[in-house]
């Protein structure tokens, strides 16, 4: 196992600079889909990685998760082994479960006390099929995903803007819906829980999936300047208001970080539709960087698992 099997705690690094050259020469759908198949692989791997370097860490330490059938002195003095690096595997092991316990229950959390937000919401002429609103002057909007989804949206949000931006908006969020980005941002969100170096997909994950919901948007209304006014003014009219803590699953629409990025690629043309950058690019060369650090980090993993499984089936029969 020796060295390789700690490279898949540092490969993440390779993925860092695609995080920001996607949003220049992909679609932001692929730049979304590519980043969060980076993440999740390269999270699982860390996972596999941090669970063999424990065991086989801390093989002749009593209470030592092998099966029972491994538990022969001469198996476990087959094993190489440091107690201390094994400890501290199993140690990150219980706080990346504790991080993704706790990023997962406030998912829930918050997906729940919308939904009783909603409860007994009295019908309106505005508030039809998936969308609904609610009695609140702050301005805010944000997708509710479930079975049926929902569009929620403030009525502080829709007298601050005229109605070709409402739809904007409304197809923004509707967009989120369709395409499940909440899916997309847990996956990212519980990846950064697993290994801080994929943090910075995580963000780019969630800027991508802003920019996919634009496009989507701008592309039903007919007018990518309606949708980047409706993006600038839902910022402005929003930037006092406190923030409604839906974010868990769907960002806002007005989400003040990167609205000037999203407003200039807005009134820019529109996005070529590859899912890969040119070979000849900077993007391209960090997006092959960052697909070899993944192949690596798995086979890494897997060269792992495998060494250990020949050791121990070298020892005693499985």
């Amino acid at each position: 196992m020796g060295f390789f099997v700690f490279l898949p705690l540092i490969l993440p690094l390779t993925a860092v600079p695609i995080a920001r050259l996607t949003e220049q020469h992909l679609h932001p759908r692929g730049a979304a889909r590519l980043m969060t198949v980076i993440s999740a692989v390269m999270a699982v791997c860390s996972v596999l990685c941090l669970g063999l370097i424990g065991v086989v860490g801390t093989a002749q330490i009593p209470g030592n998760p092998l099966p029972d059938s491994w538990s022969d002195p001469e198996v476990r003095a087959a094993l190489p082994y440091h107690e201390t690096v094994g400890t501290a595997a199993m140690w990150l092991l219980v706080l990346v479960a504790a991080a993704c316990a706790r990023t997962v229950g406030r998912h829930l959390r918050v997906r729940s006390r919308a939904r009783r937000a909603l409860t007994g919401l009295p019908a309106g002429p505005e508030a039809a099929g998936d969308l609904a609103v609610l009695p609140d002057r702050s301005p805010y909007a944000y997708a509710l995903p479930g079975s049926p989804g929902r569009v929620v949206v403030s009525t502080g949000m829709l007298a601050g803007l005229p109605e070709d931006e409402r739809e904007a908006l409304l197809a923004h969020e509707r967009a989120h819906l369709r395409h499940r980005h909440h899916r997309y941002l847990l996956t990212t969100q519980l990846a950064a829980c697993v290994n801080p170096f994929l943090r910075p997909l995580q963000y780019a994950v969630a800027f991508s999936a802003e920019r996919w919901a634009d496009e989507e948007s701008a592309q039903e209304v007919g007018d990518r300047r309606i949708t980047a006014r409706a993006v600038a003014r839902a910022a402005l009219v929003s930037h006092a208001a406190p923030a409604p803590g839906f974010a868990a699953f769907a960002a806002p629409a007005a989400a003040p970080g990167p609205v000037p990025r999203r407003v200039a690629a807005l009134l820019g043309p529109v996005p070529t539709s590859r899912n890969w950058p040119p070979a000849k690019t900077r993007a391209g060369l960090a997006a092959m960087v960052a697909a070899a650090g993944t192949a690596a980090s798995a086979l890494c993993a897997l060269n792992a698992a495998v060494a250990l499984l020949v050791v121990l089936k070298a020892v005693t029969p499985l």
